[in-house]
């Protein structure tokens, strides 16, 4: 007969569910999986200290040979703190759940509970993970927002940056005009680099996530269509360019039609595709120490997860699942919105 004591067992400490929990398959999704898209930050208190520069090069004038040559002054530095937050779900498991809940006799009581504690996990996983793609979602918006679409940090506001202002794209004129929309993306890229201040360096690429209905025009556009029908070693890409949820590159972008949740709850606003660097290491992920005695100065980890008791009545058991980010894009200056007309 199983009895709540099993769950007394060194198996559902902290410190074994959380690494548990990191086992545990998941289907990546696109910003997720995306190499390179953000570094990851394990920080060991709650606070982030955020340090700004104006450190930008500057051109040196002439000066007479034998006069002091021109002073580099300091940096012009400020410190600031940011609060990391708190994402948790839990999953309470009845003691009637796991009354008769062994099986064929064969598997330890055991083995069976922490079936069901790992598909409890698992379930709380897949949660982290959509959220986790929002928040990056978000980010290369230059925004932290909450599930509800509140903002919590809006980055450019933060760092007093002035980000780029929107391009609406006339696929009309994109039909007439030839050259039409290279004309119109190469001085926004152009600008994109400035703004990086040369972080990443020349190894930098641009992608842009877009909507369905930014996609299919794009990709449907004659100035598009024109270059890959000409390009005779293209025979493959042609193929792909303009399938649903593909990506393919013109005019120095990769362009990706951004598959997001299927009740449109998360993803790319209709005929918009937003524009950022990849390879300037400006997205960061700051993951602060769960609030547990175990964890406290210990460097963050990106999940966490434990096990709550009913020290009442004995009665129900919840695995809970936690994270402590903090997503931060340096230089929101960098970011770019494209729009349909």
């Amino acid at each position: 007969m199983i009895t709540m004591d099993i769950f007394n067992n060194d198996a559902f400490s902290a410190i074994q569910m959380t690494a548990a929990v990191d086992k545990l398959g998941y289907k990546p999704s696109f910003l997720s999986g995306f190499p390179g898209l953000y570094i990851p930050r394990p920080v060991r208190t709650t606070n982030v200290f955020i340090e700004e520069r104006d450190a930008s090069p500057a051109l040196i004038q002439t000066s007479d040979r034998g006069t002091a040559p021109k002073e580099k002054g300091a940096d012009k530095r400020r410190v600031r703190s940011f609060q990391t937050d708190r994402i948790a779900i839990g999953s309470t498991i009845e003691a009637a759940e796991v009354q008769n809940i062994r099986a064929f006799g064969i598997e330890t009581e055991l083995k069976t509970v922490q079936g069901e504690v790992s598909r409890r996990q698992f379930l709380m996983r897949q949660d982290m993970e959509l959220t986790k793609e929002y928040h990056l979602l978000n980010l290369i918006q230059g925004r932290f927002a909450d599930a509800d679409g509140s903002v919590i940090y809006d980055w450019a506001d933060e760092f007093g940056q002035d980000q780029m202002v929107d391009v609406t794209v006339d696929w009309t004129k994109a039909t007439a005009t030839a050259q039409y929309l290279r004309q119109l993306v190469n001085p926004q890229r152009r600008q994109m680099l400035k703004n990086l201040k040369g972080l990443g360096g020349p190894d930098v690429q641009v992608h842009a996530l877009c909507s369905a209905e930014f996609y299919d025009s794009l990709t449907t556009c004659n100035e598009v269509k024109s270059t890959f029908i000409n390009w005779n070693a293209a025979q493959e890409l042609r193929n792909d360019v303009g399938q649903a949820y593909g990506a393919f590159r013109y005019a120095g972008i990769w362009w990706h039609d951004y598959r997001g949740t299927d009740d449109n709850g998360m993803g790319i606003a209709s005929g918009e595709a937003r524009l950022f660097p990849v390879g300037a290491n400006i997205f960061q992920m700051a993951y602060a120490p769960a609030e547990r005695f175990e964890f406290v100065n210990t460097l963050g980890q990106e999940n966490y997860s434990w096990m709550v008791y009913d020290r009442d009545r004995d009665s129900w058991v919840r695995p809970e699942l936690a994270t402590y980010p903090l997503p931060v894009c340096v230089m929101p200056s960098a970011l770019q919105k494209f729009k349909s007309a």
